[in-house]
């Protein structure tokens, strides 16, 4: 199951980025989404902490994001976050993966009792103001995830501009505590135009905090009431989940 995906899609999307999009420096991000069956969650989080995370350290994922659904739709259901430094990096990571003979054990299971219901996958594209992963220290945290969907690809542009240096939401995120760990343009996956980008805080005091000073800050209260920068111009939809990290997660 895992020998398919992405290969196609990723290699296509490779071919269309010149040498100067390469060298940027920016990572890109898979987002999977495994929908499981309860009796098989520990099953699964087994195979997560013993196969998966573990072989993609050997094929060179320094740190994989592992996460389980607090408050979301679809539970149970593990999200996994995966880097890497450049299209060329997934294409390897699979090859790595389908050499690994440990791994491809591990991931086995009869079809009649699989390990998961369905996976999804979604591949994502740094902003180049958030080029890498901001993987915050390893102490009881949560997480946000959330994406932002545009009714056309000139509106969605418009939404990312936001948040680079020239309108400066980023910037009055941190400055309100809404701490990133990873902001990605989906490149493949569904609802598109889109961005996902996660959060993370101590806990759900923290985010109602954090959120009430960004609400209330006054740069962001101009930025947002500028003409072709109002939400009901280039927005259709925010949706969001809240995750609480795997043991096994590395970030």
């Amino acid at each position: 199951m895992e020998r398919r995906h992405f290969l196609g899609a990723a290699g296509a999307a490779g071919a269309g980025l010149g040498a100067q999009e390469r060298k940027e420096g920016r990572e890109y991000y898979e987002l999977r989404l495994y929908h499981l069956r309860i009796p098989k969650r520990d099953q699964f989080n087994a195979f997560m902490r013993e196969g998966m995370v573990p072989a993609l350290n050997r094929a060179g994922v320094k740190t994989v994001g592992a996460f389980n659904v607090m408050i979301g739709p679809d539970s149970p259901t593990v999200y996994l976050l995966i880097p890497y430094p450049s299209l060329d990096a997934l294409l390897a990571t699979r090859q790595r993966l389908e050499a690994d003979a440990a791994y491809q054990k591990a991931l086995q299971a009869p079809a009649a009792d699989p390990l998961f219901v369905r996976m999804e996958s979604s591949l994502l594209e740094a902003f180049e103001s958030v080029p890498r992963l901001e993987a915050p220290k390893k102490e009881a945290r949560m997480f946000e995830l959330r994406t932002y969907e545009s009714p056309t690809e000139p509106a969605h542009l418009k939404k990312m501009e936001m948040f680079t240096p020239k309108l400066g939401e980023l910037e009055i995120f941190r400055r309100a505590g809404l701490q990133p760990v990873f902001f990605g343009r989906t490149l493949v996956g569904p609802r598109l135009p889109s961005f996902t980008y996660m959060l993370t805080y101590p806990d759900m005091a923290a985010r109602t905090k954090n959120w009430a000073a960004f609400i209330g800050d006054p740069e962001w209260k101009k930025l947002s009431a500028t003409p072709g920068y109002t939400d009901p111009e280039i927005m259709t939809n925010i949706s969001n989940v809240f995750l609480s990290p795997a043991p096994y997660s590395q970030v």
